[in-house]
């Protein structure tokens, strides 16, 4: 099973032959910005809202930077992460 968003690459004819020829394969396309579907949505809100906020990046890496150093820290904010999974109404992992 593959649960993808909508990303143009997801969506093009090669990749529509590429999933038909693999009946193993079931495909389920999120809506476009399905936040309530979507805990990664919810990730990414938080970085647009802290690390990456009222900033311009001076180049690719300077961007990637601080989108490393916004999901670091993050990783240990588990009251953040557990809002944002909760949110889509999904079941926390065990």
């Amino acid at each position: 099973m593959l649960v993808w968003d909508n990303l143009n690459t997801h969506l093009t004819a090669g990749m529509r032959r590429y999933i038909a020829d693999r009946d193993w394969l079931t495909v389920y396309q999120l809506p476009p910005y399905a936040t309530d579907l979507n805990p990664v949505e919810g990730i990414w809100s938080v970085l647009r809202r802290t690390t990456t906020a009222n900033r311009a990046f001076a180049n690719p890496n300077d961007l990637i930077t601080a989108v490393r150093r916004g999901l670091r820290q993050l990783q240990y904010r588990h009251d953040v992460l557990d809002g944002r999974f909760a949110g889509t109404g999904l079941r926390k992992p065990s």
